[in-house]
């Protein structure tokens, strides 16, 4: 791998040398940090500071500055302190051809402090059927982890899946009264295996819901499973692995891959629940009262002014979420050595990570050098601006969801195809289909609510994957059309303004991802590769490429922008965990 150094931080470099030189104390506002926005408030803060008139002191840089070398063309002083930086053509094309040459990287670095990202996300419930309600945690969690893994972090994923509690008890009897109702699970295929548990879970709420005696035996082998009964386990096992079958199965709907052994539910955590209790009351973190243990927190309080606290143990001895919870950052921190957590989970969720949070703090379990963050996102609402829901009222299936995305997307991509056999069409709608709702989710603001827009979402116009989608094909079809030419570049010509507009923005992509990923922020990355896109249509359309053709050297060195284009949207693509068909 071949880093390349970006032409923001070549120019920022030369800044801070000839700020340096003007002002000894300008270092400690110059680092990495400011680099983004030095060039609108670098010059105004440093003359705040050094009680100088902004303007002459913006002119004292610029004089220090090596204007018309073969980085900065020109530089100039314009409203009250600002500085207008003109890069060389050759710098652009330059460093856009180190970027290419460096393969999938395109020049982008890896952070020297890199740490350990233990990422909570796409949480679905034991023998219960994923729903809408489930799609952003599994599309933000994964793109999250693109995006930290290429920048050199080490993520680890974590689906703390619901399969504890009381309704595993009732379950559970209901399998040992009626044996033989669930198929081995190696037996069947997603679809089944999530009938079979629907099936059982509804006759088995029946029964519980009309059967006291039943009712009191299911509590009872409750506490079974808690304490590690033999063929309590054994059946629930069995209802786990089916439902992991119809997880894989929606999963895969997703292009997403869940690893095995990164399902890590509640009950992995069983065991270490007592100790987790013992140690928060042992150091006064958590105080007895009215049987339960319990957390208090002055400043979050109740309707009636009253402390609101984190229950870690009820009062009959059970153990709900907060303990699941903090023995799973101990896990985390202690045994994965994670130096950061983060939790994709449904912004209502936010109160309790707080208070679980706080709780590992006083506890010691979070120490300076570990972040924890809770990555809470919003709703997704139908058209009306309401909870998505069926016309029925009920929770959309994720699976109905994602298959309608993938029909819509066929009748698009039938529509536009002139090469392409039927299936192909389908392979290329799925592809479309799913990244369309990928994008959708991943191009607004995780904290915000979003619309979900199936005839937006597959629209050729506009913010959408299929835009982006579209663009990268019709790269492709231009460099096959190209011929015998082919990309190269000549850092000796002048660039079109579009030209320079194109190489300016795809020489920032290194920029964005490190700023997306340190954010948490993928909809950056979503507005960056929207803006390439648009930025290369309008290059396309005012310098030609094939047809008229221009100068072997011309028609090289814009093929060469076409070629890196290309390669940035398939890889921006794919940190979002988006395919980008070849053709279309």
């Amino acid at each position: 791998m071949a880093s390349v150094t970006s032409l923001t931080d070549l120019v920022n470099q030369q800044l801070t040398s000839a700020l340096s030189a003007t002002q000894p104390d300008a270092d400690p506002l110059l680092r990495r940090s400011d680099r983004a926005d030095f060039q609108a408030n670098g010059i105004l803060a440093l003359a705040k500071k050094a009680k100088a008139n902004p303007r002459e002191l913006a002119t004292q840089v610029v004089g220090g500055i090596a204007t018309g070398d073969d980085l900065i063309k020109d530089v100039e002083v314009s409203g009250p302190g600002f500085l207008n930086i003109t890069l060389a053509d050759r710098a652009i094309t330059e460093n856009l051809a180190a970027r290419l040459a460096d393969g999938d990287r395109l020049g982008v670095p890896l952070k020297a402090d890199a740490g350990i990202t233990v990422v909570d996300y796409a949480q679905p419930n034991v023998a219960k059927e994923m729903h809408v309600g489930h799609l952003r945690s599994a599309v933000i969690g994964d793109a999250l982890r693109g995006m930290l893994d290429f920048t050199g972090e080490r993520t680890i994923g974590r689906h703390h899946i619901g399969d504890w509690g009381t309704q595993f008890g009732m379950l559970i009897q209901y399998l040992f009264e009626h044996p033989g109702e669930l198929a081995p699970a190696e037996d069947v295929d997603g679809e089944q295996a999530m009938s079979n548990l629907n099936r059982v879970y509804k006759a088995s709420r029946a029964v519980f819901d009309a059967d006291e005696e039943f009712k009191e035996r299911a509590r009872k082998r409750v506490v079974a499973l808690q304490s590690g009964d033999k063929e309590t386990l054994e059946l629930w096992q069995q209802f786990v692995d089916e439902s992991k079958v119809y997880f894989n199965s929606v999963f895969d709907k997703l292009d997403m891959e869940i690893r095995d052994e990164e399902i890590v539910g509640e009950s992995a955590y069983n065991d270490g629940m007592p100790e987790t209790a013992r140690l928060l009351e042992e150091t006064g973190v958590a105080v007895r009262s009215e049987g339960a243990l319990v957390v208090f927190f002055d400043e979050i309080r109740g309707k009636d002014d009253q402390p609101v606290p984190l229950i870690v143990q009820k009062a009959d001895g059970g153990f709900g979420y907060a303990a699941s919870d903090l023995t799973a950052i101990r896990n985390r921190v202690q045994d994965l050595d994670a130096t950061t957590l983060l939790y994709v989970v449904d912004v209502r969720q936010s109160l309790h990570f707080k208070m679980v949070f706080e709780t590992a703090r006083r506890a010691g379990w979070l120490g300076d050098d570990v972040t924890a963050h809770n990555m809470a996102y919003g709703t997704v609402l139908g058209a009306d601006g309401k909870p998505f829901k069926t016309r029925a009222g009920e929770t959309v299936r994720l699976e109905d969801l994602l298959d309608e995305a993938v029909q819509r997307a066929a009748e698009v991509v039938r529509e536009k195809a002139r090469d392409l056999t039927e299936d192909e069409i389908q392979e290329r709608a799925t592809q479309v289909g799913i990244g369309a709702v990928k994008y959708a989710d991943l191009s607004t603001s995780p904290n915000r609510d979003y619309k979900f827009d199936l005839d937006q979402m597959v629209s050729l116009n506009g913010d959408t994957s299929v835009y982006l989608q579209y663009a990268y094909a019709r790269i492709q079809s231009i460099l096959r059309k190209a011929g015998e030419v082919r990309p190269a570049a000549h850092p000796e010509l002048g660039l079109h303004e579009a030209e320079r507009a194109l190489g300016l923005h795809l020489d920032a992509f290194g920029d964005t991802v490190f700023e997306a990923a340190a954010e948490y922020a993928p909809h950056r990355l979503a507005a960056y590769l929207y803006q390439l896109a648009s930025l290369f249509t309008t290059f396309y359309d005012k310098c030609p490429v094939i047809k008229p053709q221009p100068p072997q050297d011309v028609a090289e060195n814009r093929l060469f922008l076409c070629d890196l284009t290309a390669r940035t949207l398939h890889r921006g693509m794919a940190l979002l965990g988006i395919r980008t068909p070849e053709r279309l």
